[in-house]
């Protein structure tokens, strides 16, 4: 009676057990499909990451403002280019062939006014107050000229007034300048001689000094200065940020394949756990 109760509860307890262990073993295929399949979506969203952070460092970082910029100091550059070449040629070139540099001591002797007016710009003509000088080194006369320039446009005159038609204005205004010279004759002061190129020549100031020509030069030099920081500061920005950018990326690709070690690490344990018979 024993016997007979005993073995069939022994015969029902091996199929339960066969079915907990097949349902067991399909359970553990489908969370390794499962969990190879969420690999595979894995790597491929961390691809796709990853060409997109790249694609975003490799774009070069600008904006309207930086462009603005950047086109502002080309422009000032190449204004400062041009005003370099105006420059040395009205004030640069006339101080480098300039070969005023002997000083002499002049004698006023006399001032007079040309009975021949010369002409002004082809406007009018104006009178010319010439001015003879002794010069006290060498004994000779010369005519006395203002500046190096009013050698050039007027040979023979030392004072000649602004281009105007009134004639009455213009003997007034060369009378006056005449009677001032006059108060001075005998009067021992400096001058500047050109042997060479101007023997018979004197005059009272330069106008093409080296002081002046540096001074000319010195404003192209700052707006040219000025264009080339400007843009090297724009340029820099962009190269800081792009370096910015892509260290970030960099470190974003670091905490990602961390994480997907980290999830990759945690399958494998759990697969093996499951794996493991109870």
């Amino acid at each position: 009676m024993f016997l007979n109760t005993a073995s069939p509860r022994r015969s029902f307890t091996i199929p339960i057990n066969i079915n907990l262990q097949g349902a067991r073993r399909r359970q553990t295929r489908e969370l390794v499909h499962t969990a190879a399949a969420q690999e595979q979506e894995w790597s491929r969203g961390l691809d796709v990451r990853g060409g997109q952070q790249r694609a975003r460092t490799q774009t070069p970082v600008s904006s309207v403002g930086e462009d603005r910029a950047i086109l502002l100091g080309f422009a000032m550059m190449a204004f400062s280019v041009l005003m370099f070449f105006v420059v040395c040629i009205t004030m640069v070139k006339p101080y480098v062939n300039s070969n005023w540099e002997e000083r002499a001591r002049c004698v006023l002797l006399q001032a007079d006014i040309l009975e021949e007016w010369v002409d002004c710009r082809g406007v009018s003509t104006v009178p010319c107050l010439r001015v003879t000088v002794n010069l006290s080194d060498s004994n000779q006369m010369a005519s006395l000229h203002f500046d190096e320039e009013s050698v050039l446009l007027a040979p023979e005159c030392f004072y000649v007034p602004k281009c105007q038609m009134d004639r009455a204005e213009l003997e007034d205004e060369v009378l006056k300048v005449k009677s001032s010279l006059d108060s001075q004759k005998g009067i021992t002061s400096s001058c500047i001689a050109d042997p060479t190129g101007h023997p018979g020549d004197v005059i009272l100031n330069r106008k093409f000094t080296l002081r002046i020509a540096l001074f000319t030069l010195l404003w192209p030099g700052l707006m040219l200065g000025g264009g080339v920081l400007l843009v090297g500061l724009v340029k820099l920005t962009q190269c800081l940020v792009h370096l910015s950018s892509e260290i970030s990326s960099q470190a974003a690709e670091g905490r990602l394949t961390s994480r997907y070690t980290q999830g990759k690490l945690y399958r494998l344990l759990r697969r093996s756990s499951t794996q493991t018979p109870s």
